[in-house]
């Protein structure tokens, strides 16, 4: 590692290095700041990066990969890091001698398992640990409540991180394995859906931060709530707009739809709007990417407020499993051909309404299809 600074922090590509031992003012560090790293990490400084690495029996260069890419920024030779960094170098290069990954593979597992692990532990110490580090009496301060608090919950917290791991691991893995072909296990074929909030920038304009914030809170945890409850797998959130991902295209309507009228019920909530698309679309760390991905966006900006817009593909895939007609006359059709047959005509879940064609930008000309809810015949 050659970066000079040696102090603690985030630089500005959002890596956090371990703290220096001595305090920015080259004075001893806070000795309870030692005590909680110490706690959280189960053992004490030990090796500077080049111990480190030669103690895990690989490169300096590729521990340098290992550890940007778990986001920990360089500390030149500082002795900051401890026996579990060690370890973590050691099953990483271990699997890369086994051949079970491919050292660029193992440089992903460790950007993707940093950037996902920063976010949590930085939402868990700004909302959670603040909101639970209140002095309880007069004259304690903040620092004296976080050891024995984090003393509490330091090991349940992780059990229940690894219980959820492990469940997501199982429903992703079930999902690949399912897939048709090896090539299907990578660039897959998938519903892609966006629902962004109208006057989303205004609404910024207007609210108070904490306002704001709630309204972002609440509008993130009704979308998880619906997507999670109902099969989907949410991809990200962007504060005004989420992502999600479905195999299936009804399950996608269905969501969307759900966030729709559910969004409509609260007064608090500005209206919404839903973009969907289906294709072959390409997994990369927990994200999405392709021109279904970009087709789907597209449509959300040109939805109307409170209205689903999709895309052939997606409006094919609903017609081709039986949830929604081609058009009302076909179904008026199929209803009378099956009364005349006396058998139960058949039931649609959704409508689908051709709109005008349009050009989008990069994607050419597209023709949107409004999707609504069918009402049940009583």
């Amino acid at each position: 590692m050659s970066v000079e600074d040696t102090g603690s922090g985030t630089d500005a590509q959002g890596r956090v290095d371990p703290p220096d031992p001595q305090g920015a003012d080259g004075g001893e560090e806070d000795p309870l700041a030692l005590r909680l790293e110490g706690l959280i990490l189960g053992a004490e400084r030990r090796y500077t990066p080049f111990q480190a690495a030669r103690s895990a029996g690989v490169s300096m260069e590729l521990a340098s990969r290992f550890w940007r890419a778990m986001g920990f920024a360089d500390i030149g030779q500082a002795k900051a890091l401890t026996e579990a960094d060690v370890l973590a170098l050691r099953r990483l290069a271990g699997l890369v001698e086994a051949g079970l990954l491919s050292e660029a593979m193992a440089v992903q597992v460790a950007r993707s398992t940093g950037q996902t692990t920063a976010r949590l532990a930085e939402w868990q110490i700004d909302s959670f640990l603040e909101g639970l580090t209140e002095p309880p009496e007069p004259g304690m301060t903040r620092t004296e409540v976080t050891y024995p608090l984090i003393e509490l919950l330091l090991p349940e917290l992780e059990e229940f991180l690894v219980y959820v791991w492990r469940r997501q691991l199982a429903a992703a893995t079930g999902r690949v394995v399912q897939a048709a072909d090896d090539e299907e296990m990578v660039d897959r074929r998938l519903a892609v859906c966006f629902a962004d909030l109208v006057g989303f920038t205004r609404l910024t304009r207007r609210m108070e931060e904490e306002e704001l914030g709630e309204l972002v809170e609440a509008f993130e945890t009704t979308a998880a709530d619906l997507v999670a409850a109902n099969g989907g797998r949410l991809i990200k959130t962007l504060g005004d707009e989420v992502l999600y991902a479905t195999d299936d295209s009804g399950v996608a309507a269905e969501i969307a739809l759900r966030l729709i009228e559910t969004m409509a019920n609260d007064e608090t909530m500005p209206e919404l709007r839903v973009g969907m698309a289906f294709g072959t679309v390409t997994t990369r760390m927990g994200d999405v990417f392709g021109s279904t991905v970009n087709l789907a966006s597209r449509l959300t900006s040109i939805a109307p407020k409170d209205a689903v817009l999709v895309d052939a593909a997606f409006a094919e895939e609903l017609i081709r499993a039986g949830e929604a007609p081609a058009s009302e006359a076909e179904a008026a059709e199929a209803a009378a051909a099956a009364e005349k047959e006396g058998e139960e005509p058949p039931t649609y879940r959704f409508a689908l309404q051709p709109m005008w064609q349009r050009p989008v930008r990069g994607l050419g000309v597209v023709q949107p299809w409004l999707l609504t809810r069918r009402p049940s015949k009583s």
